[in-house]
């Protein structure tokens, strides 16, 4: 049976007991789990309630509803299929399936590890679907609460930008998790440490991946209620299809935002470092905002090639995010940010922006920094490759006009680290987008007139 085990035989004639009745038509509530153990029913999954997170929180994503109570023994339910409370739509799969679709976890099939466990890339017998196989570690850093939670999230949340959950496997002791194949691997396979013959990533698709992952984030923080804070963005969980789409994967870490009058929840602190926004490392109390620090991050990566801490490097140059605070001040060393690998090939209009918004999202105070939304929108037009017949200023052919905007750009970060006023800064924010749809604007009309 490919279902939640209990763990003692107490539990399991308590669970038969409970669906029993449930199906002779008693409506009483199925308590939900406890800590230690996961109640037994086929087919579907008891949401497991987090201590920090309260009480009444729900997740509302379109028509379906998760209710993550534990005192009100509330269940998981759907509006679209009210009369099977507590179904999830992953399907789910025996350990046997997925050991014979990774012919039984070979090594030739392993395609990534971590501290979670091992990842493999396998065939379904059923439907002949590639997909790949996260196997967790039973001694590693995702145990049942955090399985839980990336099923429940991935589960119910659905969007281009985040990685589609297809199944779960929970047989015995086993907690594997089954998502769609993403062909391009992870950021960081493109990034950092290339192998020998890999080519690295050029401006634009840098840029499309930049703007995917703030999508995602959007879509958790604006459309989920209340908002989903990720938690662990960062290079290597930002996962590439075949066209360079970028999705988020690794929900086991996400948490409810704050709800109310509530400005935050408190969390144990967790993540990776040289990720986490400072004052959720200072304090364990967590925003939407601590999200966007982490998205700061990784933008910064995308345009540097470094990481975001290395220790091979001097030791100024070790932090990334120190290292490039005293640059973002200066706008006449705004080039040495750029990446070397890309060879100069980038326009110097989309780098001056790109630094702006990770300067934005990187600032200490989390009350300045911007929405993800305020961010989509600047970074809305740096990753589309410019039309035949378009030409891009790349920085070999800088001219005096370009030069203005940068000096210009620059004034603005500048103006933005020192306004003192949260609202003199979201205006900052607000001008930084238009400046943006300006530069765009000048591009097209740059290339029409070279085409010409």
């Amino acid at each position: 049976m490919s279902c939640f085990s209990c763990f003692s035989s107490q539990e399991k004639k308590a669970s038969r007991r409970a669906n029993s009745a449930r199906t002779s038509g008693n409506s009483s509530p199925v308590p939900l789990i406890r800590e230690n153990q996961v109640a037994q029913q086929p087919r579907s999954l008891h949401a497991e309630n987090l201590k920090s997170q309260g009480k009444n929180n729900h997740i509302i994503h379109k028509e379906t509803t998760i209710s993550t109570t534990r005192k009100d023994n509330h269940n998981v339910t759907s509006k679209e299929n009210s009369s099977s409370p507590n179904n999830i739509a992953a399907e789910t799969f025996t350990f046997r399936e997925l050991a014979t679709a990774t012919k039984n976890f070979r090594q030739e099939c392993l395609i990534g590890e971590g501290g979670f466990g091992r990842v493999y890339k396998g065939r379904l017998d059923k439907t002949n679907q590639i997909v790949a196989v996260k196997q967790l570690d039973r001694n590693g850093l995702q145990g049942n609460r955090e399985f839980l939670v990336e099923v429940l999230m991935l589960s119910l949340l659905h969007h281009h930008n985040l990685v589609n959950l297809i199944g779960y496997c929970a047989d015995g002791d086993q907690r594997l998790l089954v998502y769609e194949y993403m062909s391009k691997g992870s950021v960081e396979d493109h990034l950092l440490d290339l192998p020998r013959g890999r080519k690295p990533l050029d401006w634009f698709t840098r840029m499309k991946i930049a703007l995917g992952a703030a999508k995602g984030l959007e879509y958790l923080h604006d459309k989920a209620n209340p908002p989903v804070i990720y938690r662990d963005l960062k290079s290597s969980n930002i996962l590439l299809d075949s066209e360079f789409t970028a999705k988020l994967s690794d929900f086991g870490l996400a948490k409810l935002g704050p709800t109310g009058d509530k400005t935050h929840v408190s969390s144990r602190v967790m993540g990776t470092y040289g990720y986490c926004a400072p004052e959720y490392q200072r304090t364990g109390q967590l925003t939407i905002k601590s999200d966007v620090y982490s998205f700061g991050v990784v933008l910064l990566e995308l345009i540097t090639g470094r990481r975001v801490i290395d220790t091979n490097r001097p030791s100024n140059e070790q932090n990334l995010v120190t290292w490039a605070q005293p640059v973002f001040k200066d706008p006449s060393r705004i080039k040495e940010l750029a990446d070397p690998l890309l060879n100069g090939e980038f326009p110097i209009r989309g780098l001056n922006q790109a630094v702006a918004v990770s300067a934005m999202c990187l600032q200490e105070e989390a009350g300045v920094r911007p929405l993800m939304s305020d961010v989509v929108s600047a970074l809305s037009f740096l990753g589309a490759v410019p039309e035949m017949g378009n030409s891009v200023k790349m920085v070999g052919s800088l001219d005096s006009s370009v030069q203005e905007q940068n000096n210009n750009s620059g004034e603005l970060r500048q103006a933005i680290m020192e306004v003192a006023n949260p609202q003199e800064r979201q205006r900052a924010v607000a001008e930084a987008i238009e400046w943006g749809a300006n530069s765009r604007h000048v591009a097209v009309q740059g290339g029409a007139t070279s085409a010409n």
